[in-house]
């Protein structure tokens, strides 16, 4: 993976946790009620998801702007996605997911494959970089 798709990959990353983000915050419960999933007990649950979202969105920019310098936040982004995967996944599988929850599962677990790609290459460069100083 080069630079630039490396790059690439976190500022769309970025944008899209950064959408689904304020999508969330915004317009959770119209959200909610389209796709016919039943309110939380509380929107503070699906807020606070949802300002993290945006967090991580911001993480991401600042990846795609400086890969190699940004490395150490990979490891990050590969978490969270895990995390939402792995728990959508379960429930998809053992009890009931809605559908709305769905893609962004099927989503995340192809985005931890193309994190870990993008952390190795920047790994490769970081080497690159300190053998060409010596």
């Amino acid at each position: 993976m080069t630079n630039t798709q490396v790059r690439l990959l976190f500022f769309v990353a970025g944008v899209y946790d950064f959408v689904i983000g304020l999508t969330f915050l915004f317009f959770g419960p119209r959200l909610f009620d389209a796709a016919g999933v039943p309110h939380p007990n509380h929107w503070a649950y699906i807020y606070f998801g949802s300002l993290m979202l945006v967090i991580f969105g911001l993480m991401f920019f600042a990846v795609a702007g400086n890969p190699t310098a940004n490395r150490n936040l990979i490891p990050y982004g590969i978490l969270l996605k895990l995390s939402y995967a792995s728990l959508a996944g379960y429930y998809w599988i053992t009890t009931d997911c809605p559908l709305l929850f769905k893609p962004f599962a099927v989503i995340d677990a192809v985005t931890i494959i193309a994190f870990w790609m993008a952390y190795t290459a920047c790994r490769q460069d970081e080497i690159a970089k300190t053998a060409g100083s010596e």
